[in-house]
């Protein structure tokens, strides 16, 4: 049904992410930031979708000061959690430009991935219509320029 892998390989990444119940706070926060038709259109992404259990570790405050600014710092750090171009787990490790406009480091090999040091890959190389997505379990906040 929706949400499976297989369901997701035929929708963008936007839509995809909303119909998988690990993914519904990436979704809901895509859509207040006004994220989800560029996420929708753009072609050949990586995404680094944080679980809903990532985003409850974000202090309530900070999540808070995040929504109240959902064009702005909520989608920045959206924008953190994307690259352009498809990341497969053999090129997977490295240093990446976000569409932020940072770049992102992943460690690791095989099945095990971690990005910036602190989030983990718990599941990977899942296709959408238009992206790679790599759910992981933290929320990724791009450094203070």
């Amino acid at each position: 049904g929706p949400g499976t892998v297989t369901e997701m390989a035929k929708v963008p990444v936007g839509t995809a992410a909303a119909s998988n119940p690990l993914l519904t706070t990436i979704a809901t926060q895509a859509t207040a930031a006004g994220l989800v038709d560029t996420l929708n259109n753009a072609k050949d992404i990586t995404v680094f979708a944080p679980t809903n259990d990532a985003f409850a570790k974000v202090p309530a405050a900070t999540l808070q000061a995040l929504t109240k600014d959902p064009t702005g710092a909520l989608a920045s750090v959206l924008k953190y959690h994307v690259v352009a171009g498809t990341l497969t787990p053999s090129n997977l490790a490295g240093t990446h430009k976000t569409l932020e406009g940072q770049s992102i480091t992943v460690t690791g090999s095989g099945e095990s991935f971690t990005v910036n040091g602190s989030a983990q890959v718990v599941c990977g190389n899942v296709k959408t219509a238009n992206a790679t997505v790599y759910v992981i379990d933290g929320v990724l906040v791009p450094p203070a320029k």
